[in-house]
């Protein structure tokens, strides 16, 4: 990599690993942060919900009106505001910042992946290598930095709050609704969770606050002085002039004129789903029954270090494997946990198992995440803002789905519907690619039959 493309890489991904590291670490005890008639569980509906909206219309506007330096850079704002509405949470403040948080998602998950996808590209023509190759590997070693944040965030509040946490157990304790068997009947008769002994103290909510206030502000100070601005006049072709509203709002909802990107929605949307569902169930229906609530940080920090590993391999390793074979691998290995889940009756005596499965799912997502990145980024190389913009809105849904049936379904019926979308996502996902090899191969013999023609005409002209 070219010292200028890499420096500016390293930038963008250690701002996120900032950025992310204070929301992601806030995210993950949001509920027993802020218990109150469900507080907590409504700003990250709020959140999701406004991400969607955001993610229709806003990033054209922003990207083609501030660039994605500073498009990061007013987006990174929006996600401080959720730390600074948290240290005197009521539903005012949180939900107004939760808000705010959401439509400021959209665009910078937008901005970013623009920004990666056309580096990727710039110097992969400079190279002369393949673009999809050194997109892979710039989405690869920013997914590896990124992913760290859930070791760090998760970190600081186990440090923080774990004086604050006392473990009620009892030996009589069955864990037969545990696991696939949980409802939402049941959970409330759980009485072996670890939860906060009076509240969290004022003293320890602002000094975790501050902590990740400050890591959010490090993130922007680092992007506003070290990232360079980048020209997107030569990519962004379906820009003419300065979007409205109303046109970058129909520039994303055209996007779904492409038959390409309906077929891949469910595979997007699965991204979701999965995160959403190790998110909520798996920390709180296997680990938290079992193991009790001071175990989740454990489990997630496992899963966020194998995922930074594992993104920055098979960026690297896809260019040799192909893409193919390894999203075929991430579905092997998702379906494969979905199965255990299902079958599987989690104890406490059986602590290995669940770190094994954290890991395992660790690794799927880190392909999804890192190849569905670069593939949005190629495949739609003429409209990348928008094709982001989908990208987002999709994933962001399944988070929706997931949380709005979390209170209502039992964890087997979830645990099927994840399994669902996931085979119907990988199906239509190989369509695509049947479709782009066609396209190719038509596009290699149009090229040919050109050159016959002008080596005959050249003949000719000769004789």
């Amino acid at each position: 990599m070219e010292i200028k493309h890499l420096k500016n890489i390293l930038i963008v991904s250690f701002g996120f690993l900032l950025l992310f590291t204070a929301y992601g670490g806030l995210q993950a005890i949001q509920s027993s942060l802020n218990p109150e008639k469900g507080l907590g569980v409504a700003s990250l509906g709020v959140i999701y919900g406004c991400l969607i909206l955001s993610s229709l219309f806003l990033p054209p506007i922003l990207i083609n009106k501030f660039g994605c330096k500073w498009t990061i850079v007013i987006s990174m704002c929006c996600y401080i505001t959720y730390s600074i509405g948290n240290f005197k949470p009521n539903w005012y403040s949180l939900i107004i910042t939760s808000a705010i948080l959401g439509f400021g998602a959209g665009p910078l998950w937008a901005s970013k992946c623009t920004y990666l996808t056309t580096s990727g590209i710039r110097y992969a023509k400079q190279a002369g290598k393949e673009n999809m190759d050194i997109v892979n590997q710039y989405f690869g070693l920013f997914f590896l930095i990124y992913q760290s944040s859930g070791i760090w965030g998760n970190l600081i509040s186990s440090l923080v709050l774990k004086q604050n946490t006392h473990k009620v157990s009892s030996d009589n304790m069955s864990y037969s609704y545990c696991g696939a068997n949980s409802c939402p009947a049941f959970m409330a008769d759980l009485s072996n969770i670890t939860t906060p002994a009076s509240g969290v103290p004022d003293t320890m909510r602002y000094t975790l606050m501050g902590i990740y206030t400050g890591s959010g502000l490090i993130a922007i100070l680092l992007v506003v002085f070290c990232l360079d601005q980048i020209d997107l006049s030569e990519e962004q072709k379906e820009d003419n002039g300065n979007p409205t509203f109303c046109n970058s709002l129909l520039g994303t909802i055209q996007q779904l004129r492409d038959i390409r990107q309906w077929l891949l929605i469910p595979l997007t949307m699965f991204s979701g789903f999965q995160q959403g569902f190790l998110a909520s169930e798996y920390t709180k229906a296997y680990v938290t029954c079992a193991l009790g609530i001071h175990f989740v940080g454990y489990v997630m920090i496992c899963f966020g270090a194998i995922n930074s590993i594992f993104s920055m391999v098979f960026g690297k390793i896809s260019q040799y494997t192909g893409r193919i074979g390894l999203f075929m691998l991430a579905a092997a290995i998702s379906a494969s946990c979905i199965i255990v889940l299902l079958l599987w009756s989690p104890n406490p005596k059986q602590l290995p198992v669940f770190f094994i499965i954290s890991a395992l799912w660790s690794i799927s997502d880190a392909i999804c995440q890192t190849l569905l990145n670069g593939f949005y980024g190629v495949l739609f190389d003429d409209h990348k803002a928008a094709a982001f913009a989908n990208y987002r809105l999709w994933e962001s849904l399944g988070y929706v789905i997931a949380f709005a049936y979390s209170n209502l379904l039992c964890v087997s019926i979830k645990l099927y519907i994840v399994l669902s979308v996931l085979l119907v996502g990988m199906t239509l996902y190989l369509v695509v690619e049947s479709l782009e090899c066609r396209k190719q191969k038509t596009g290699a013999q149009d090229k040919h039959i050109i050159r016959m023609k002008e080596s005959m005409s050249v003949l000719h002209t000769t004789d």
